[in-house]
């Protein structure tokens, strides 16, 4: 019984060590991130910027919208540019947040407060550009924010930027394919 005990306390304590160790490490590392992926679209501007400016169209093409068929959407204010907001409580995948457009230029940029309540609470800030370039639509999709101490343990272990990263890729993928057949039809 001893030696099981020992060996115990022993795990406990090598645990505690690497816990300790990860909440060092990660308090080294930057507060601030930001995190941007672009996608040259043939389309223009105004095109892709409809697609963003209202909630609505988001089903169309955001890569969270078909993780949980299931998940309850609530749109309010108006139906799109500053002041409208799209509200969602779905599975693990999802989780639970709120976003609200903050900014809107036509064809040019959407900017949104981006709230998550579940699985962790965060603010952060989402920014499309749409820039005509050579016959085409640069998108350009960015989210800053702040990390706090265990978003930054979390980091230490996973590349956010990879991670959130290839979301953003699939969007813009999607929000490519969404305008680029709007244009042909």
């Amino acid at each position: 019984m001893w030696i099981a005990l020992y060996a115990f306390a022993g795990i406990v304590g090598l645990v505690v060590l690497f816990v300790v160790v990860l909440a060092i490490i990660a308090s080294q590392r930057p507060v601030d991130f930001r995190l941007t992926r672009q996608a040259a679209m043939a389309a223009p501007p105004a095109a892709a910027f409809e697609q963003v400016n209202d909630f609505h169209n988001w089903d169309n093409w955001s890569p969270w919208a078909k993780l949980d068929p299931n998940m309850t959407v609530t749109h309010a204010g108006p139906s799109a540019g500053v002041g409208a907001s799209y509200a969602w409580t779905g599975n693990g995948k999802v989780g639970q947040g709120r976003m609200e457009i903050k900014e809107s230029r036509p064809g040019e940029l959407v900017r949104i407060e981006l709230q998550f309540l579940k699985p962790f609470k965060a603010t952060n800030e989402a920014e499309f550009t749409f820039r005509p370039e050579g016959g085409k639509t640069l998108v350009t999709w960015t989210m800053t924010g702040k990390m706090n101490l265990p978003m930054r343990m979390f980091g230490v272990l996973m590349n956010m930027d990879k991670a959130v990263g290839k979301d953003f890729e699939k969007g813009l993928a999607a929000l490519k394919a969404t305008v680029e057949g709007d244009r042909a039809g």
